[in-house]
């Protein structure tokens, strides 16, 4: 009877056993949502691929169940974000990976929330993205809460008292440093001034924000951006001067990433950033690490990319969310969790329209999934994996990299266990906590200049008066100067001329637009050049014509634009030959020529024809001489005369004059005539 109790229980357990495993789906379908085009999207990419790739190798993990992932790229796009999103939902989608973007996040995590699908996020670092919040939003990463408490520490551990915050106008900008500004606090600095760009900003904007960072009194400057606007950032401050010695720029895990990706770092892009600090997300060397970097080659190769890069922190990170689903699926199918959807009763009470809103589900088992997901506890590329009980990933730590020469030399590490250390993290842990300010250590850093003094961090403030610059604010003909009446912005062809100029300066310059004029006419432009006269302007800058009165009360910058009336007129090709020195004596012309021969030719006549015997004779032989005489055209005569024998004659060779001298042959006198002649 026992034996038959006992056989009945463990057929039992068995039959258990296998309906819990043939429960299993024989596909979980994950989506993923990055952009595929950046520096962090192109490293996780490949990174995913190959978790999933051995994941669904691995019989130890998700038996009988394929992983498949879907990967979307949302282009840093906020609103493509949201359509991949809801198109995820519609496909029964038990879970996202990503976004990538802290903008995006925002914006997705409510769709997450409603639809109760966990989103694994590996990019968005932003530390507002709180589990309170969000509830469906897992940061796989770190969050720049740690971040911006080791910039912190660094600002305290070289006694700088205020910084200048360089930052994107974005979430993830604005959120970043004002838990920058939170830590300062608590160290007793803070940010004197915070310069936010414009996303998708002009190099002219940028090179405003600088212009007057560095008008500011302290010379440590934070870059929190992204790699597209942070590279041309620093480009413009070194051709402000803003690189040299005496400033400190620290830039956030962007550059590093940046860096870090590239297999061969250019000279001149290095050259921008000589003796910057940057952040770096520290990742342990772990067996799983190892084996990603050694094959990597080959999966980029395996990839098809052209462009041959290097895997970053990021691309660990990816790495490790794949497996951290992986893990939190395969604990949820085994406690008897199944997919299944079902209708959202919120939706239907909404007028969908065109919108295909009744075809989004709610993940039944979303809330288990998310449970199973906090519980992971494994040792993945980037060291041990597991949640604290807000949310994030433990033991944060960061390299503290210097960069020198051609490359980038680490000079110490950050952890939240223990501050600034020349050790590496993993090995203060078994250690007592120390966060003494004598204890906090690092190795010596070149600083711009190539000095190894630390910099002061601020100088005099260059408060200069800021110049006012008039530009008229036309009705008509906008394209030279235009101005927004809703916003105030000037535009037009010499506003950019005037901003390139002044950005070609060694120095900074300090100005703004006023502009002269109500735009509903066209302004006096004589009384915007006395405003100059008046010291209600500083300079003029538009179309002002340069002219004789005006150059006398202000001075002019070079034309770049002529003024005037211009002609257009089509132009004939005319083919040359031999004869064209002809083209000019026209029918009439050769009537005039041949007028004036016969006028000219009968006045010489009438004047010679009484004293000069050439001149008389049959009338072809006086045509003939008469035609000699205009050819020659005041030559001299060369061929010899006949003399008779009452006169001598004598002609100068040099000059038209003739001696002539007839003897008089009375003995009681001597004569000489001498007569001028041509």
């Amino acid at each position: 009877m026992k034996f038959a109790l006992h056989f009945w229980g463990l057929f039992c357990c068995l039959y258990a056993l296998s309906k819990n495993i043939y429960a299993r789906p024989d596909a979980v379908s994950v989506g993923a949502l990055f952009t595929f085009n950046s520096t962090i999207g192109r490293a996780a990419k490949i990174a995913i691929s190959a978790a999933v790739n051995e994941i669904n190798n691995d019989s130890s993990i998700l038996p009988g169940t394929n992983l498949v992932v879907e990967m979307q790229d949302s282009n840093c796009s906020g609103f493509v974000g949201i359509v991949q999103a809801l198109q995820f939902m519609e496909k029964d989608t038990v879970a996202i990976i990503g976004p990538q973007s802290s903008v995006i996040a925002h914006v997705v995590s409510h769709v997450a929330n409603e639809l109760q699908v966990p989103m694994l996020s590996f990019g968005a670092t932003d530390p507002t993205l709180t589990s309170l919040q969000f509830p469906f939003l897992v940061r796989t990463t770190r969050s720049d809460h740690f971040q911006m408490a080791a910039v912190a520490d660094l600002v305290d551990y070289y006694e700088w008292k205020q910084v200048t915050a360089i930052y994107i106008d974005d979430d993830y900008g604005r959120n970043g440093i004002a838990s920058l500004g939170d830590e300062l606090v608590k160290r007793r600095a803070k940010i004197s001034f915070k310069a936010a760009v414009r996303p998708g900003a002009k190099k002219s904007e940028m090179a405003s924000v600088l212009v007057r960072v560095a008008l500011r009194e302290s010379r440590v400057v934070i870059l929190h951006a992204n790699p597209d606007s942070g590279l041309t950032l620093l480009s413009l401050a070194r051709n402000l001067g803003m690189t040299s010695s005496g400033y400190v720029w620290i830039a956030t895990d962007w550059l590093s990433s940046f860096l870090d990706s590239s297999p061969r770092l250019d000279i001149g892009l290095l050259g921008t950033m000589q003796g910057f600090l940057t952040l770096r997300q520290h990742t342990e060397n772990t067996r799983r690490k190892s084996m990603l970097a050694s094959k990597w080659s080959a999966l980029v190769k395996k990839d098809s990319v052209d462009d041959k890069f290097l895997i970053n922190s990021y691309g660990f990170y990816a790495y490790d969310t794949v497996w951290i689903l992986a893990y939190a699926l395969d604990a949820y199918f085994s406690r008897g969790g199944n997919i299944s959807f079902s209708n959202d009763t919120k939706l239907h009470e909404v007028g969908a329209g065109g919108l295909q809103l009744k075809a989004m589900t709610v993940f039944d088992g979303g809330r288990l999934l998310l449970e199973r997901i906090q519980q992971v506890n494994f040792t993945g590329a980037t060291g041990p994996v597991k949640f604290d009980t807000d949310g994030n990933l433990i033991r944060p730590a960061y390299d503290i990299v210097n960069i020198v020469g051609s490359g980038l030399r680490t000079v110490g590490y950050w952890s939240n266990y223990s501050g600034l250390s020349t050790l590496l993290p993993e090995t203060l842990y078994m250690k007592p906590a120390k966060r003494v300010r004598g204890d906090q250590k690092l190795h010596t850093v070149i600083w711009p200049g190539e000095t190894t003094v630390r910099p002061r961090g601020w100088v005099f403030p260059n408060n200069g008066i800021e110049l006012k610059i008039g530009v008229p604010n036309r009705a008509s003909y906008r394209q030279f100067v235009s101005v927004d009446d809703n916003t105030g912005t000037v535009r037009g062809f010499c506003i950019d001329v005037f901003v390139a100029a002044a950005n070609l300066l060694q120095y900074p310059v300090p100005f703004k637009f006023v502009p002269f004029g109500d735009g509903s006419q066209n302004p006096s432009y004589p009384d915007l050049i006395n405003n100059i006269l008046t010291n209600d302007f500083d300079a003029v800058v538009g179309d002002i014509a340069i002219v004789t009165n005006r150059t006398r009360v202000v001075d002019f910058t070079q034309p770049y634009v002529e003024s005037g009336l211009v002609v257009l007129t089509s132009v004939k090709k005319q083919s040359s030959s031999g004869w064209a020195f002809l083209q000019p004596f026209t029918i009439k012309m050769w009537c005039v020529t041949g007028l004036f021969f016969l006028v000219i030719g009968t006045v010489v006549w009438l004047l010679e024809h009484r004293i000069n015997d050439d001149f008389r004779g049959p009338p072809v032989k006086q045509v003939q001489f008469l035609n000699s005489v205009l050819r020659a055209q005041g030559g001299h005569e060369k061929h010899p005369r006949p003399l008779r024998d009452h006169h001598m004659a004598l002609r100068g060779s040099d000059h038209p004059v003739q001696l002539h001298c007839q003897p008089d042959l009375h003995t009681h006198r001597a004569a000489a005539h001498i007569s001028n002649h041509r």
